[in-house]
């Protein structure tokens, strides 16, 4: 939601300053934001099939492109954070993991747990990186939340997307979506499987793909909250831990 999807390279920065501020407002403590590509990474990785593996030279561009792409978004929101005075450092996700298969294997994560106990806020964000079967691949900041709350022990993630949660039909085309306002995780696995036969319920934003990366952090007990971040300070108080509209999915 901080890109708009139906161009290229166009960041919606006027809603990448309104959540800036919402997280300087909140103040929270040991925390780190994770943003995906959206209009920046997603089209030259899909051109050049990156998330496939190397296959060709001429995808070294595309490599290349899309890393650079995401370095410009990623640039774009530690400008709003900073000018918020919100210390927050990038850390470059394909200097740091190797993935197999499209898995995070190897994470040198010590930099960024010295920088949560200091005080800083670490931004990492989807990114390409190497791969030890594939050769490269995509790395999405949906695998990289999980495996970030599991690794630090996270207290909650609050994930921020572009309608008011989890629907058991696409919300944008069925004004008849239920929306579901608390899941445990046995639930959630059983409408993973019901709904996983239907890309039509997939929307923009990859909400399937998100279900399931959710899975290790639910697994740990870690609560999870989705909600519609394009609401004025639906962020802000998600990370106060008010309630709010949403989905809030819990291990039991």
């Amino acid at each position: 939601m901080i890109t708009d999807k139906s161009g290229e390279l166009a960041a919606r920065t006027q809603a990448i300053d309104r959540l800036a501020d919402e997280i300087q407002k909140v103040n929270v403590k040991n925390l780190v934001i994770i943003h995906g590509g959206g209009s920046f990474g997603h089209p030259s990785a899909q051109r050049n099939a990156i998330k496939e593996g190397f296959k060709n030279p001429s995808q070294l561009m595309g490599f290349a492109e899309t890393h650079h792409f995401m370095t410009v978004l990623n640039g774009l929101v530690m400008d709003s954070l900073i000018m918020h005075n919100v210390p927050a450092v990038s850390i470059t996700p394909s200097s740091c993991i190797t993935t197999e298969n499209g898995r995070i294997k190897t994470f040198e994560d010590t930099s960024l747990g010295m920088m949560l106990k200091i005080g800083f806020t670490p931004v990492l964000y989807g990114d390409t990186v190497t791969d030890t079967k594939l050769g490269f691949t995509i790395l999405s900041g949906d695998q990289l939340v999980s495996a970030l709350a599991v690794r630090f022990d996270a207290e909650r993630v609050v994930i921020g997307v572009d309608v008011d949660g989890l629907y058991d039909a696409d919300p944008k085309t069925n004004k008849g979506a239920k929306r579901y306002a608390q899941l445990t995780l046995q639930e959630l696995r059983k409408l993973q499987g019901q709904l996983g036969k239907s890309s039509a319920w997939d929307v923009t934003g990859g909400m399937f793909g998100k279900m399931t990366e959710l899975i290790p952090a639910l697994e740990k007990g870690i609560p999870t909250s989705i909600i519609n971040a394009t609401k004025p300070n639906y962020i802000y108080k998600a990370l106060k831990g008010e309630k709010i509209e949403g989905t809030l999915i819990k291990k039991e």
